[in-house]
């Protein structure tokens, strides 16, 4: 899991909001921080599910068949794609 670390930041909340939230969080014994934070993780999802991205198979005919590119070289395939003249 990556550090938990702490970043200030500003918002704009209003006002009545914020006297509640102040109220609550003295009623509860807990810094105004804990209660926003507690706020956030109730409407935030919980794990983070990071999967890992696979990349769809766009391939160009058989699985073991014959590969027709392999007898061009670099500069000829440079050709055919940007339809360069004199390109097979």
């Amino acid at each position: 899991m990556a550090s938990m670390g702490v970043m200030k930041t500003t918002l704009d909340i209003q006002d009545e909001l914020l006297l509640r939230a102040k109220r609550h969080a003295r009623r509860t014994g807990r810094p105004l921080r804990a209660v926003v934070e507690e706020g956030l993780r109730q409407v935030l999802p919980t794990a983070a599910t990071h999967r890992r991205y696979r990349l769809p198979d766009h391939s160009v005919g058989r699985a073991g068949g014959k590969d027709h590119l392999e007898a061009y070289s670099w500069q000829d395939l440079r050709g055919v794609i940007y339809g360069e003249p004199g390109s097979r």
